[in-house]
């Protein structure tokens, strides 16, 4: 391999290209010097929070219960400094003409923070419910340790809990932050603007996408691969899409939804009690206590030479 000295000229003419393309108006480029949230704090924020939440699950270090304490004032600290400066940062995201956070970001960022913190033992309260209804929801499941420390439903769920609160306290930016980090470890995909009831129980959970606009009664249950998604976006007279309309399905109490369903539309209402079955698509909605299946498929009964060349392909396969 050659010595990179010998592509010196020529590796300053590509930083030269680059640099310059930054110079040119574009969606890419930050919009200036100032600083932007930070997805690796993000990260930590959220471990810091999950430690928080439920202790004892987090972290390589046992605490005795009479230290307890000590270590959530920890915990609680770094939450308040990392997340009172995200804050600040997605504030400033949204305020023209300023390069540097601001003195009023930053004492934004310290209210929202507090404001956030201030509501673990609801949170908390929230969790506990959800946490029941995975239990009560898997018969797989052989105990709460087992929930916490493993099932991506619940963890994808806690994170909506907190990053939902910011969201409904005017943060912008990192809520979604929050969310797609979420999706990124869990493949569960939920938008903090959604609003989800008490006792939610995501199964599985890969591929399973809530929208924004979302309402989700109590005591609903999901399976993997379920949409929750919109049917159309709306326009206004130059094209552009509208936002801020409820595009999502309403999901009211008790339902169970399973895997490969999707429900889209804004006015599309799943009445309490009801089921939906696998691979199911709708566009429309159902009163409670339905049950709404796919039809079963129709045997075809195959002759002696095709069953014997079947077997031999499953037989192969195996």
């Amino acid at each position: 391999m050659e010595a990179p000295e010998n592509h010196r000229a020529e590796l300053s003419e590509v930083i030269d290209a680059i640099a310059q393309s930054y110079e040119a108006s574009s969606p890419l480029n930050s919009g200036g010097g100032f600083p932007l949230p930070s997805r690796e704090i993000v990260k930590k924020i959220i471990d810091d929070l999950e430690a928080i939440l439920y202790p004892g699950y987090s972290g390589s270090e046992d605490v005795p219960t009479e230290y307890r304490r000590y270590r959530t004032a920890e915990h609680v600290v770094d939450v308040f400094e990392h997340l009172s400066s995200q804050i600040a940062r997605s504030f400033r995201h949204e305020c023209p003409g300023v390069h540097k956070v601001c003195d009023d970001c930053h004492s934004r960022g310290q209210k929202q923070a507090l404001t956030l913190l201030r509501k673990i033992p609801k949170l908390r309260e929230a969790l506990a419910g959800d946490l029941q209804a995975a239990y009560d929801g898997d018969p797989a499941a052989k105990s709460f340790d087992e929930i916490i420390f493993s099932y991506p439903g619940f963890k994808a769920v806690a994170i909506y809990r907190v990053a939902h609160e910011l969201h409904r306290q005017g943060v912008p930016l990192l809520p979604r932050i929050m969310t797609e980090y979420a999706h990124t470890v869990t493949g569960i995909d939920i938008h903090p603007g959604a609003k989800i009831g008490r006792s939610f129980f995501i199964d599985h959970g890969t591929g399973v996408v809530v929208g924004e606009t979302c309402v989700i009664g109590e005591n609903v249950k999901l399976y993997q691969g379920v949409t929750l998604g919109a049917l159309s976006f709306p326009k206004d007279a130059k094209g552009r899409l509208l936002r801020g309309h409820k595009r999502h399905p309403t999901i009211e109490d008790n339902v169970t939804i399973y895997s490969g369903a999707t429900v889209l539309g804004g006015n599309t209402v799943i009445g309490a009690h009801a089921i939906v079955g696998g691979n199911v698509w709708l566009t429309e909605s159902i009163p409670p206590n339905t049950q709404i299946v796919i039809e079963p498929p129709r045997h075809k009964v195959r002759s002696g030479r095709e069953v014997s060349a079947l077997r031999y392909v499953v037989d192969y396969e195996i």
